[in-house]
């Protein structure tokens, strides 16, 4: 899926009124969902993942509805509507931006980057933990990035280097592809999936930057509940599964993507093409009326019988000036013990 705009899964627009149903699946009808049996999975929560500042990226300052961030060379000022406390720094460490994102301050709405020192081409270099890639300016003030998932991808990385088998690890709702990259380069089998080709092509992109272009990726431009339909009939099993959906979306063929209607659908669909020692399944939710609870209950509900355990709870990321943490998004995994 990808949402409205050219972005494949942080829309972080309203979700559906509606309460969780039966998802409307895109090639059979409804799939019909029965609630699994067996014992719940263990479960850790509230769990807090942070991302403290280094070298590559770090959150400067934060509040008035806005971000200062600092993205390997450059200074950025962004919208952020949690950003509800006051500034710490100085104005005048908010004047030495490099890029400003102006215009509509909701998500979804379009704006420009104004570039008050110098103007900036659309890409420039980054890196994390080792992993070269490009970052973004996008007319959605997205920046081709999400620095709050590395603690997702540093618990991935240590997943798959500690399997002692090959890992198959599949990536729905890709985007750039920043956990691909760190999954194929830990020694993962990676199956890359994202509704847009512009999407796609940033990632292929980075994966060349990154000098990965030897690593087994597989790139798919594919709505994301068709292609996992598609795998559960053909029998295809995964050993991680990554979930990263908007809100709402839309797919290339415009299948439409309501998160509280078709999760429960999708995340079932996960469970059953993991292969049978499976490691992880990670679910990142942006910006949804709901607590973290919510999709807690929905993923020890859908493990149900795997055994394991489910860690759910807040990503953050923890400020510079001032120490504040920004919460950006909740999660919730399932892990194999």
């Amino acid at each position: 899926m990808k949402p409205s705009r050219d972005r494949r899964g942080d829309n972080r627009s309203e979700p559906s009124s509606r309460a969780a149903t039966p998802a409307k699946t895109h090639e059979a009808g409804p799939r019909p969902l029965a609630r699994r049996d067996g014992p719940l999975p263990h479960e850790n929560l509230p769990l807090i993942l942070e991302v403290q500042p280094d070298e590559d990226y770090a959150l400067l300052d934060s509040g008035g509805g806005e971000k200062l961030e600092q993205y390997g060379p450059y200074r950025i000022v962004r919208p952020e509507g949690q950003a509800i406390w006051q500034k710490a720094l100085p104005a005048r460490e908010w004047q030495c931006a490099d890029a400003v994102f102006t215009g509509n301050i909701d998500e979804e709405g379009m704006g420009r980057w104004r570039f008050p020192k110098a103007p900036l081409g659309e890409t420039w270099p980054m890196r994390h933990a080792g992993i070269d890639y490009l970052g973004r300016f996008t007319s959605f003030r997205h920046v081709g990035v999400f620095p709050e998932q590395a603690s997702h991808w540093d618990h991935m990385d240590g997943l798959i280097r500690g399997a002692g088998r090959p890992v198959k690890v599949l990536n729905l709702f890709g985007y750039t592809g920043l956990a691909s990259l760190v999954a194929a380069r830990a020694g993962a089998e990676v199956t890359h999936v994202d509704a847009s080709k512009k999407a796609i092509g940033w990632a292929r992109e980075n994966q060349e930057i990154a000098r990965l272009g030897d690593r087994p990726i597989r790139w798919i431009c594919e709505d994301a509940m068709k292609f996992a339909e598609r795998e559960e009939r053909r029998g295809s099993r995964y050993d991680i599964v990554l979930l990263d959906p908007p809100a709402y979306g839309r797919g290339p063929k415009g299948e439409v993507w309501q998160l509280f209607d078709d999760l429960p659908a999708l995340a079932d669909i996960c469970r059953s093409i993991l292969a049978p020692k499976p490691l992880a399944v990670v679910l990142t939710a942006y910006s949804i009326r709901a607590s973290f609870f919510a999709i807690h209950a929905l993923m020890r509900d859908t493990f149900a019988g795997m055994g394991g355990r489910v860690e759910s709870g807040e990503l953050v990321i923890r400020e510079k000036s001032a120490g504040r943490a920004l919460s950006t998004s909740l999660f919730s995994r399932w892990v194999a013990e």
